[in-house]
């Protein structure tokens, strides 16, 4: 088994895709405790957001990709040109940079590695983190503090939440004047939300399955703002003149029919649409509707980009940082890996030491005398020590440098004299 990431992302795999094989917040507990069980995976880790889905694992890549497509009814063949798989190496950098926003949609951005986090965190509660994923992710969180704290990646940079209120403002030339609706009230909405309530609009509303949690998200936002279920939304959709949707639903929370009706009663003024969610909230067939401007996380891209320039030469130095830190870690991870081996070669030495000792006790009981005894101990022990190096030395061909350089290295010598 070896360290793998299996995964697909903004840049690999459009919406469509993503969305099918996304793991909803409710059932990635069960998820990963089943992709951990797998004979051919000893630990697991899955990080699903809007933007990628990822596996990380110790195991078998071929089991695990079969696995991820049965477990969303799809084939192998349907999901594979999708996927990247990555070896040892490449998943510790992989890692790292996602950890730091360098492989974000919007650079720098600072939620993915909160989203990290909570996925470690869901694999510790499921006994399916181990030693070794622990190893990396802890040095993975290191490595993202210190980017953040040591490079200026994370400025100048336009969120999620940011682009949202920009991409409302194209429409709608005053925020002030707009009734707003948000449907989930999870870490997005409130982001989302929070940037929107510092443009003072006319009216907030907060839907949610729950609805003290919704009431809980009106009192942070500070402004007017007031909680209603989801079961009310074809009711008072169309008051709205933005409507802002993240929720883990596995099916779609708004239809066309539904925002039809709304746009007939909003006498078709316009409505502008985001749907953050993964996968989507609101049916792709509304953006069909003339006077429904509707958009999708991939949608955000034009805007993010916006400020990539200023951040650039940061994200340069944040390479640096990475490329450095993946370096000390295989080193790290290369020395652990040596331990059972150094510690089996000791075992090998203290059985050998024993039996000459047990020898030269028994040779000593004869009255063998001291210096003859202590003669035939070192010779033996010698003997013993060296057999295998030697014995495996003369079946070596000569073209076996690997094999020569290492025993030159190990025991200090120099083959050439």
């Amino acid at each position: 088994m070896q360290l793998t990431v299996i995964g697909l992302n903004h840049q690999t795999a459009p919406l469509s895709i993503r969305e099918k094989l996304a793991f909803a917040a409710a059932g990635l507990p069960e998820a990963v405790q089943a992709l951990s069980s797998l004979d051919a995976v000893r630990e697991a880790v899955i990080l699903s957001t809007c933007n990628r889905t990822e596996l990380y694992c110790f195991g078998d890549s071929e089991t695990i990709i079969e696995w991820w497509a049965k477990h969303h009814h799809l084939s192998v063949e349907e999901i594979s040109p999708y996927l990247y798989i990555y070896g040892n190496r490449e998943t510790v950098r992989h890692a790292f940079r996602v950890s730091c926003g360098l492989d974000s949609m919007v650079l720098g951005e600072p939620q993915i590695l909160g989203q990290l986090k909570d996925a470690v965190r869901t694999s510790q509660e499921q006994q399916s983190l181990g030693s070794s994923l622990n190893a990396l992710f802890q040095k993975t969180f290191s490595v993202a503090k210190e980017v953040r704290s040591g490079t200026a990646v994370g400025e100048n940079s336009v969120s999620m939440a940011a682009a949202s209120v920009k991409m409302a403002e194209q429409i709608f030339p005053n925020i002030q004047d707009l009734n707003i609706l948000f449907i989930g009230a999870g870490e997005m909405i409130e982001l989302v939300a929070t940037y929107f309530a510092a443009k003072h609009p006319k009216l907030m509303t907060v839907a949610n399955r729950s609805l003290p949690r919704a009431q809980e998200l009106c009192e942070k936002l500070g402004v007017q703002a007031e909680p209603q279920l989801l079961s009310a939304l074809p009711d008072i959709l169309h008051e709205y003149d933005v409507v802002i949707s993240s929720t883990a639903s596995e099916l779609p929370l708004v239809g066309k029919g539904m925002v039809e009706r709304a746009l007939k009663l909003r006498q078709n003024m316009p409505v502008f649409m985001l749907d953050l969610a993964v996968p989507r909230d609101i049916e792709a067939e509304v953006a069909e509707l003339d006077d429904a401007f509707l958009y999708t996380v991939d949608d955000m891209a034009r805007i993010v980009q916006s400020s990539q320039e200023a951040r650039k030469k940061a994200a340069a130095e944040a390479e640096e940082i990475v490329n450095r830190k993946v370096e000390e870690f295989l080193e790290w991870q290369q020395s652990r890996e040596s331990v059972p081996l150094i510690r089996a070669l000791r075992d090998e030495g203290e059985r050998a030491r024993l039996y000459v000792l047990e020898n030269a006790m028994k040779q000593l009981a004869k009255g063998t005398p001291p210096e003859e005894v202590l003669e035939r101990l070192s010779v033996q022990l010698t003997n013993k020590l060296l057999h295998s190096p030697t014995r495996t030395l003369n079946k070596a061909s000569a073209q076996d440098s690997n094999l020569i350089d290492a025993v030159t290295q190990i025991y200090h010598l120099d083959n050439s004299k």
